[in-house]
């Protein structure tokens, strides 16, 4: 029987349409008379009827319009793409950010930036469509369409994470050659005329009527894959079709405004309660235009908005996507709070018990391996140095260049193995009292937290001291956590909510540290995204204080809590049978967890993963008794930062990458790779 809507809704449908273009077009003249220049309604009038004043008539014609008009494709094609990949994937959550479409846009523009040959446009458009749509085939052959929401997010965040890092890594290597890319990742619609708008145009387009051609075939697939083949529908060719339409869609609005967050994902999702209302919305055909005029409305409105409540000066180096992102950033959340949760993103320990022979056997081998990363770390690097060196600096005999190379050495070597151990000692923390093996500081916000609060520091008050700095940071760190174990302890800190809510709020923290770098000064800016990167230059001595009081207290805690935390993470009912007082065993460690993860930060910047991978290998070579994990889990996690950071500064010596950067790269496989085991093991 063919469904069709009933006459009333074409009606309703036009109505809901006519009112969404109206506003768009209101906020479009509202946005063209916000600017720096005193240009308003006369003169924007007097500039489109040939009367206005030379200067009038540039600022007019050569800036405000080409922003609006871009405004407004790039919020149409993002609107339409995002609702294409929801309707394919049949996945709320998928959108050109969640599937890391912009992440491999942003890579692939980079390495075309590195080569230093200057490409038109369009060239840089197809650049731009081969990096998004390769990731976006990465992200959903890992969760699979219409798996679930939370392994999209974590596939698609995990490899936005690896992609990021690799592109940061080619802005600190070839900063002339990436100049103006960081800003520019941070999605800005002002323009120097149309031309960018009138060659991206005819790309929309295309995009936009290959939906429209593709829109039954879709609308089939709504109804189960079994059912759209009965209906004589392929439905993998339609599915990757739509995905590279929607690829296609999203590189016309990277290449000519860069990622502006999060416009794919809250577009749809405020058509979908439309489409309850309004059958006709319901169908693809007329759902995409209306997505497409909700994105512009979202990305004018933002723009409109921060040009209303920021002083024009500043107005104009603060990116549009920025504000998009943070916008989305709430919607990560509020959705998470809504989402009912099915628990399909954790994969089931099917861990053997370890004995007490292996458990000796393994802490042997990782503190020789410990040993023989820090005298490799101690030696190696721009100056090669020998035993005999180290033991005369020891010693006070050393000479002055010698003493110098280890005066600055060894303490980079101390706050790698300090920060990776606190990190280990944290993701364990984590993963036991919220019974998520994919839980850690960085994947919940709490690392961006604490970023967020060391950054704002280290750009306003530049000489601030390491305790200064840690303070931040917690600071940072606590305000996070309180909102994602807070959200996430309704239910009992369920998987679903506890992700997506440390996402969103992971989102927002990067989007305000975006902010601030691009509008603190340039030597600030320099500063915060070496910091940012994990690096662990320029640190003396008296840093390391912090980091090793924190891990010393947090390793004793751990030791004399370590029965509480294999009871904590079986279930909800054993350890209150015991008479342990849950909720107060779970606010201390995770309280013990901030504090760890804070100082973590503050001393080597943010270090992505290291809490998710030391403890996973910790329970898959002794176990689950936290009596054995936590000393694995700590040495672990030291032996690959202080890897991550010898390899950073050693390998294309004298240039150097920061350890987050190279635990990124480690660390994003690895969390895929647990993606693709957790779903093997359900299917």
């Amino acid at each position: 029987m063919a469904v069709t809507a009933p006459r009333t809704a074409t009606p309703a449908a036009a109505a809901v349409t006519a009112a969404l273009a109206l506003l768009v077009a209101v906020l479009a003249s509202v946005d063209v008379t916000q600017g720096t220049a005193a240009a308003g309604a006369p003169e924007l009038w007097k500039a489109l009827t040939g009367d206005a004043d030379p200067g009038d008539a540039s600022v007019v014609i050569a800036s405000r319009l080409p922003r609006m008009a871009a405004g407004l494709l790039v919020g149409a094609v993002l609107g339409m793409a995002g609702l294409a990949l929801q309707a394919v994937s049949r996945n709320v959550l998928a959108s050109p950010d969640t599937l890391a479409v912009n992440a491999g846009s942003y890579l692939a523009l980079g390495l075309a930036a590195v080569t230093g040959v200057s490409l038109p446009l369009l060239a840089s458009s197809g650049i731009a469509f081969l990096g998004g749509l390769a990731a976006a085939a990465v992200v959903l052959s890992l969760s699979g369409l219409g798996a679930g929401t939370v392994r999209l997010v974590l596939a698609g965040s995990a490899l936005t994470l690896g992609l990021t890092a690799v592109t940061q890594a080619l802005l600190l290597l070839f900063p002339e050659q990436t100049e103006g890319l960081y800003a520019w990742n941070q999605g800005s619609i002002a323009q120097n005329g149309f031309d960018g708008v009138v060659q991206m145009l005819p790309i929309a387009a295309v995009g936009l009527t290959g939906l429209l051609l593709t829109a039954r075939r879709v609308d089939a697939l709504s109804l189960g894959d079994d059912a759209a083949r009965g209906l004589g529908v392929d439905v993998r060719a339609t599915r990757v079709t739509v995905v590279v339409l929607a690829s296609m869609l999203s590189a016309a609005a990277v290449t000519l405004a860069g990622p502006i967050g999060f416009v794919g994902l809250c577009a749809p999702a405020l058509v979908r309660p439309l489409a309850r209302r309004v059958r006709a919305f319901t169908r693809l055909r007329a759902a995409v235009p209306l997505a497409g005029l909700t994105g512009a409305a979202l990305v004018l409105g933002s723009d409109v908005a921060l040009r209303a409540v920021v002083p024009d000066d500043l107005s104009v180096a603060v990116p549009t996507g920025v504000v998009t992102s943070l916008v989305g950033a709430v919607f990560l959340v509020v959705t998470a709070t809504r989402l009912r949760d099915t628990a399909e993103s954790a994969a089931p320990d099917r861990l053997r018990p370890r004995g007490r022979r292996v458990f000796v056997t393994v802490l042997a081998v990782l503190a020789v391996l410990l040993v023989g990363v820090v005298v490799a770390a101690v030696l190696l690097g721009d100056t090669k140095l020998l035993l005999g060196d180290v033991a005369n600096w020891a010693q006070g005999r050393a000479g002055r260049a010698v003493s110098f190379v280890l005066d600055t050495r060894v303490p980079r070597v101390g706050t790698a193995l300090l920060a990776g151990g606190s990190l280990a000692l944290a993701g364990t923390l984590v993963q036991a009292v919220t019974r998520n093996p994919l839980a850690e500081p960085a994947v919940l916000g709490v690392s961006n937290g604490a970023a967020l609060g060391a950054v704002l520091l280290v750009t306003s008050v530049p000489l601030a001291g390491s305790w200064s700095v840690a303070g931040a940071a917690f600071a940072g760190a606590a305000a996070a956590s309180v909102v994602v174990f807070g959200l996430a302890a309704k239910g009992g800190f369920r998987q679903n909510r506890l992700v997506l809510v440390g996402m969103g709020v992971a989102t927002a923290a990067t989007s305000l540290i975006s902010l601030i770098i691009v509008l603190t000064d340039p030597y600030n800016a320099t500063k915060a995204l070496t910091w940012l990167s994990g690096s662990t230059y320029g640190r003396t001595f008296p840093d390391l204080v912090p980091p090793a009081v924190v891990l010393a207290l947090g390793v004793a805690v751990a030791a004399a809590r370590r029965t509480e935390l294999d009871l904590v993470s079986l279930d909800e009912d054993t350890p209150r049978l015991l008479g342990i007082g849950l909720s107060r065993e779970r606010l201390a460690l995770l309280v013990l967890s901030v504090l760890l993860s804070a100082t973590a930060v503050a001393a080597a910047g943010t270090i992505g993963f290291v809490g998710l991978v030391a403890p996973h290998a910790a329970r898959a070579l002794v176990g689950r008794r936290h009596a054995r994990v936590v000393p694995v889990a700590v040495l672990l996690g030291a032996v690959l930062v202080c890897a991550a950071d010898l390899l950073g500064r050693t390998v294309i010596a004298p240039a150097q990458l920061g350890a987050g950067l190279m635990t990124a790269l480690i660390g994003t496989p690895y969390f895929l790779w647990l993606l693709v085991r957790s779903r093997a093991g359900r299917g």
